[in-house]
């Protein structure tokens, strides 16, 4: 059967659609969607299949779909907004804005340092309920008084959702009025330029998401330890037991936030253009220069790679992840989204769909269309 693709095509760029289509007769894809930009101009904006597991409802262009860990890059933009308006510093304690966290010896650690999975703090081992997660004061006092699980400055460990709890921490305390990392993407930087991303997404909007096919397996950790089982493996590793409902509605900053590729790849787009968002000045070229410095590469304690980290952003080097730039940065997200960004060609994107496969860096799916991306620019 033959897959209808829908959006924008640029001349020149036809062979990214048909790795598009080949995702779907390979690869088994449900639904997706991909958007490519060069310095503001959209070259790619595609999308093709189902938003329902039954393959009944069409993807449209106004299909939205959690991407998971993609959001990390999102977050860390709206980090970025903050110290562009010098409410923050990636260089100071997390302790200057939120004094609760210097407990258990975490007095040292840089806000970049946490962005960048250094921490110690992957994740909550000791026992508690699912739903927990939903309850932001009780899960920051948690994270604050918790020992980290290794020494600051002995390589970085992935924080899969305690990365959004301190993100949004630091964030709330930081804003002048107090808003949590979702309301600043709704009132100061999506919400005035139509930007169809969401980190809580309102209830009137539940019925644009796509539903997830899950994993045919779990993915790969490698050798277990008391790090990857906190992030990963407990009963209570991830939120749980509220419904979807709930889960959409609430605002976990690592893990769920819905957009589209479209919306991913015009927020990334920052990363790419020296600080400019919609071709307009956003935040200053110092400021993403920072937020894209490597603060650790290494063998991770967590995810089963060398990974390289920036502030809330992975950087590229030789993995091929996000294309063939080693200086580009971006984030997958569970079961094989991505937002990325090269600022040597002035380029980001994004990947989305709803099909989930088992790969946590560097889907297949994801990499076919980026390659064919870059063939062609």
């Amino acid at each position: 059967m033959s897959t209808d693709i829908h959006g924008h095509l640029a001349s020149g760029f036809e062979p990214v659609a048909e790795a598009f289509k080949e995702n779907f007769s390979e690869r088994g894809e449900l639904g997706a969607g991909f958007t490519l930009i060069r310095d503001g101009e959209i070259l790619v904006d595609i999308h093709a299949g189902h938003s329902d597991r039954k393959g009944e409802q069409p993807w449209t262009a106004e299909t939205i779909v959690p991407v998971f860990s993609t959001g990390k890059a999102i977050t860390a933009l709206v980090v970025a907004w903050l110290v562009d308006q010098e409410r923050l510093d990636y260089d100071a304690p997390v302790a200057e804005v939120w004094p609760e966290f210097a407990q258990a010896g975490k007095g040292e650690v840089t806000l970049a340092q946490a962005l960048s999975h250094q921490a110690g703090l992957p994740g909550y081992p000791e026992e508690m309920e699912p739903s927990d997660w939903f309850d932001r004061e009780l899960m920051e006092s948690r994270f604050a008084a918790m020992a980290p699980m290794w020494p600051l400055g002995e390589g970085s460990g992935y924080h899969p959702i305690s990365y959004g709890v301190i993100a949004d921490a630091v964030v709330r305390r930081a804003d002048a009025k107090g808003r949590t990392v979702g309301a600043i993407l709704r009132e100061e930087i999506c919400g005035p330029r139509g930007i169809d991303f969401h980190i809580g997404v309102p209830e009137s909007e539940h019925e644009r998401a796509a539903e997830h096919v899950l994993p045919p397996r779990p993915p790969h950790l490698g050798s277990m330890t008391l790090e990857k089982s906190a992030a990963f493996l407990k009963p209570w590793s991830s939120p749980g037991r509220r419904g979807t409902a709930a889960w959409r509605s609430a605002e976990l900053p690592a893990a769920n936030g819905h957009g589209t590729a479209t919306a991913i790849a015009r927020l990334m787009a920052p990363f790419a253009t020296q600080g400019r968002l919609d071709d307009a000045a956003f935040v200053s070229s110092a400021v993403i220069e920072a937020a894209m410095k490597e603060r650790v590469h290494g063998p991770d304690r967590v995810l089963p790679f060398d990974l390289s980290f920036a502030a809330g952003v992975m950087i590229n080097r030789e993995s091929g992840a996000f294309g063939p730039e080693p200086k580009a940065v971006g984030h997958y997200g569970f079961g094989g989204s991505c937002g990325f960004a090269d600022p040597e060609r002035g380029v980001s994107g994004a990947y989305v769909m709803n099909r989930q496969m088992d790969v946590l860096v560097g889907d297949a799916r994801a990499k076919a269309l980026i390659e064919a991306a870059y063939r062609c620019l």
